[in-house]
């Protein structure tokens, strides 16, 4: 039994996802912290649900009418994400806001390190992701229809605004790293030179890839996403190569010809010769800012915790890394010359 209202949930697909046939079963996907996510199998086929967490929410956090909205565009320029089927805005079938996309089947790699895998293997699948990273960047998000997006100015100008808001709107307790990150990130904001469409949490479990071949097949959770400085994600991805194998992103000391995981300086050539910029700027800005934006999100989640909100049992682990990603920005963030 699902936590979902079945009956108003089927009436509303039959309603108005083109080609829905019933009966249907629904199964909760574990795991992911933020928007719950369900399969629905159908007899027209299969299908995933994204909605928002029942109860009080932060303003501006779970927007899966963003979401929809991003598929939606993308979809018909090519890139790889699933095919959007609908959006619901009235809470009053389920109990919250939800999109209905397709079922994309395939390989998730939920460890960066790729146990298992040959050498050549895990070269071919790091260029895949990269070359889908540059591919993002290069849409055109205007033709798109997505010239609205985002907001105008510095990017992480805004972002360093806003995780620093959100941050204070669920705040628990008292980190130093965390107020003294406050104080000197947003006096030390980089140029923008480029805007581009931005994932927000571009990493290498938030992919599916065909079964048989290193093909990026569908670019999933792109809650986060906006218009912004394309350095934001690629700055994010390349925390892998700073953070410690930890069965997740990180391949810290795992590079080289033995595994095939490219070194982060062939990573930042290969995206740039795919961008065409001639190099990147020092990371350790980017990289303290990034820590700063998790340390953020990771405080909203132990909030939700407190709150009886949060949606997966693997958010208290999560939150226990809460000092160590305070710590760990504090520390880039002294790198970068605070």
């Amino acid at each position: 039994m699902s936590d979902l209202d079945e009956t108003a949930l089927g009436e509303w697909l039959a309603g108005n996802v083109a080609g829905f046939v019933g009966p249907f079963a629904i199964e909760k996907f574990a795991g992911g912290q933020s928007n719950p996510t369900y399969r629905i199998a159908a007899a027209s086929g299969a299908y995933v649900l994204r909605r928002k967490p029942f109860g009080p929410i932060l303003p501006s956090a779970h927007a899966v009418e963003r979401e929809h909205q991003l598929i939606a565009a993308l979809h018909p320029t090519g890139f790889p994400v699933a095919r959007p089927y609908g959006l619901c805005e009235d809470p009053a079938v389920i109990g919250a806001p939800f999109y209905l996309m397709e079922m994309v089947e395939g390989r998730t790699f939920w460890d960066g390190a790729l146990p298992g895998m040959l050498p050549g293997a895990r070269t071919a699948v790091y260029e895949a992701i990269v070359d889908t990273l540059a591919a993002l960047h290069s849409v055109d998000y205007a033709d798109a229809g997505l010239g609205e997006y985002g907001k105008p100015g510095n990017y992480f100008q805004r972002q360093v605004a806003r995780w620093s808001k959100q941050y204070r709107m669920s705040q628990t307790d008292e980190m130093p790293e965390v107020e003294k990150l406050i104080e000197w990130l947003p006096r030390t904001v980089p140029a923008q030179t480029r805007t581009s469409i931005v994932h927000g949490d571009f990493r290498i479990d938030n992919m599916i890839f065909a079964t048989a071949e290193p093909r990026v097949l569908a670019v999933l959770d792109w809650e986060l996403s906006t218009l912004g400085d394309p350095l934001a994600d690629f700055s994010y991805f390349l925390m892998s190569w700073v953070t410690a194998p930890e069965g997740r992103s990180g391949v810290q000391g795992l590079t080289g010809p033995e595994t095939g995981i490219p070194a982060i300086e062939a990573v930042v050539d290969r995206y740039c010769a795919a961008t065409g910029r001639d190099g990147v700027p020092d990371l350790n800005w980017y990289f303290a800012y990034n820590l700063f934006r998790l340390t953020g999100i990771v405080q909203g989640i132990k909030k939700r915790i407190i709150d009886g909100n949060a949606s997966s049992d693997q958010a208290a682990a999560t939150v226990a890394r809460l000092p160590g990603l305070a710590a760990s920005a504090w520390h880039f963030a002294r790198q970068a010359g605070a």
